[in-house]
């Protein structure tokens, strides 16, 4: 009862010299202008590119070959937790070496759970 906006992107990619046509819609309790829209849906893709690729550089993610059962779905729940625990922890190492450090150091992986 309160959807205010309906929307529709249409986006080109070319990838390896193959372009494709995507078309995505959009609902919304906003009342948004096409560049609000526009505006908010890269912002959405943005999140979620950036989300996946921490996963996988720092995670292996795409890596992970569990598929049977819930296996995969925990597994990333599991991922996603570490590394917003990761992030909030202060220092300036990148993600990567905090999850080494934290394998190596059981002092900084008690730090870490802790906090």
């Amino acid at each position: 009862p309160t959807i205010q906006t309906f929307g529709k992107v249409i986006s080109y990619r070319v990838h390896k010299g193959k372009g494709t046509l995507q078309t995505r819609y959009y609902i919304s309790s906003a009342i948004l202008s096409a560049e609000k829209l526009a505006y908010a849906a890269r912002g959405h893709w943005a999140v979620e590119n950036q989300l996946h690729w921490v996963l996988d550089v720092t995670m292996n993610e795409d890596a992970c070959q569990i598929s049977r059962g819930d296996g995969a779905e925990n597994l990333a729940r599991l991922r996603q937790a570490t590394v917003n625990i990761l992030k909030k922890e202060p220092s300036k190492l990148s993600l990567r070496r905090k999850r080494r450090r934290a394998a190596m150091d059981s002092a900084y992986l008690e730090k870490l759970i802790n906090a």
